[in-house]
């Protein structure tokens, strides 16, 4: 069974101030089924939950990124808030796949972003496997179509991998890159992906050959380094000039095991939160970033809700940084 539901409030809790100090305070959890997004003149942040790990079961990965939702929540709600007044934090619910129809559940996702970016919110994705980043893409492309805007999304994504992987057999948390490429190419329209931090020690060759005949831009983990950041920095900025949007993606996998123990893939050989936050800087600059996702959150796994903590610190990093 497939289900929408709506946020429970009691998730959303932490040091009392009366005066929206805290983020748990300020946030308004959002039925969308009944309710209207409510109307600001400011920014309206929209946090969805993809509780969903079936495409990391297929993938032959650590099962647990179905709770991760409600726990990046848990610890978003104890952070401060500095936002404007007129800036809302809304909570949208969650989907959830619950009897292992992938495909139905990207697509229940993939109306809901669609959704959010009618009612001119900016969604927040919580995942849940980095399938998510197929039914989210899909979403924000229904949105333009629906809109009838004729304007190029550029991917990029943090990640130790391309997530490639060929959908003959099925499709997964290794495969949503793959399978936008295949839609692009159907619609003869340029597949453009960044991808920071790959690791050689987490693609094989074949993966490396499918992302040259593609076309697809990254960076490698020996190179994705503060030391690297001018080089990095120009490589974004121009993958910014080529695109209309920038569809941001996060797999918590892609940063060190020292960060982030919480993921389906741990590995003590990935990037650190520092690189990542200035890349966002120069993002969200570029003023075209339309919506981003953070996937693969595995409490299952974690350490003192190290990896949780690090999820919701990135989200509140780019609320903040975009004001």
């Amino acid at each position: 069974m497939h289900t929408y539901s709506k946020t429970d409030p009691i998730l959303w809790t932490g040091r009392k101030s009366g005066q929206q100090l805290y983020l748990h305070e300020k946030v308004i959890c959002v039925d969308l089924n009944s309710e209207q997004v409510p109307i600001t003149n400011g920014r309206s942040w929209a946090i969805l939950g993809y509780a969903c790990d079936e495409g990391v079961k297929r993938n032959e990965g650590r099962i647990g990124a179905a709770l991760g939702p409600d726990a990046i929540r848990k610890q978003l709600a104890k952070l401060p808030n500095h936002l404007r007044k007129n800036t809302l934090v809304l909570d949208t619910g969650t989907v959830d796949c619950q009897d292992g129809d992938l495909k139905k559940t990207q697509t229940v996702l993939s109306r809901t972003v669609t959704q959010l970016l009618q009612q001119n919110a900016f969604p927040i994705l919580l995942g849940g496997g980095h399938d998510i980043a197929y039914g989210h893409y899909n979403g924000i492309k229904r949105y333009l179509a629906t809109e009838g805007i004729n304007k190029s999304v550029g991917i990029i994504n943090f990640d130790a991998h391309f997530d490639l992987r060929s959908n003959q057999t099925t499709n997964n948390s290794g495969t949503p890159f793959y399978q936008i490429a295949q839609e692009c190419k159907l619609a003869q329209s340029k597949f453009r992906y960044m991808c920071l931090g790959i690791r050689e020690d987490a693609n094989n060759s074949s993966l490396y050959g499918t992302a040259k005949d593609l076309g697809v831009s990254y960076v490698d983990k020996t190179n994705f380094n503060l030391l690297h950041f001018n080089t990095i920095k120009d490589k974004i900025a121009q993958f910014a000039k080529e695109v209309d949007y920038i569809y941001t993606t996060i797999d918590l996998d892609g940063f060190s095991s020292a960060y982030a123990p919480g993921v389906s893939a741990a590995s003590p050989m990935g990037f650190s939160p520092e690189i990542v936050l200035e890349c966002f800087k120069i993002i969200i600059a570029s003023k075209k970033m339309i919506s981003f996702d953070i996937a693969e959150m595995n409490p299952t796994y974690d350490i003192d809700h190290q990896t949780a903590k690090l999820a919701a610190s990135l989200v509140h990093f780019v609320i903040h940084q975009s004001q």
